[in-house]
């Protein structure tokens, strides 16, 4: 079975959780606050869909796995590019053409002035202000 190296997958939290520990891994999963999720996951019994609500976390905590043991926390740095990272390839695949239309277009603009006449006469300014 094929395994994402992303290691923002969505798991149940060991940690952050009060009951089973759905909503403490959604707040890690998406780097929203815990109280939020259980805020929300609260007003869903209360305003919404009330059993339902129960039935899809009891759901959802049996077929997610818990995070594993000893799996080992991001640096901060990290932790910011795979959130960026996206689960659906064809968003990675746009966000990566359009990363590399701006890469060309900057390079093109380089190429431009390094190729022109009035870098050419400002580097030989340069040179004869060296020596």
């Amino acid at each position: 079975m094929f395994s994402s190296p992303n290691p923002k997958r969505f798991y149940r939290s060991r940690t952050d959780k009060v009951w089973l520990g759905v909503c403490g891994g959604l707040a890690e999963r998406f780097g929203w606050e815990p109280t939020l999720v259980r805020l929300l996951f609260v007003a869903s019994i209360f305003f919404m869909a009330g059993p339902l609500s129960i039935i899809a976390y009891i759901v959802i905590a049996m077929i997610t796995p818990k995070v594993p043991i000893g799996m080992p926390s991001l640096r901060p740095e990290e932790d910011q590019f795979w959130r960026n990272v996206s689960d659906r390839p064809r968003m990675t695949a746009s966000g990566l053409k359009y990363t590399f239309m701006d890469l060309e277009e900057r390079l093109r603009n380089i190429e431009r002035n390094v190729t022109s006449e009035e870098w050419r006469l400002k580097k030989a300014f340069r040179d004869l202000e060296q020596n």
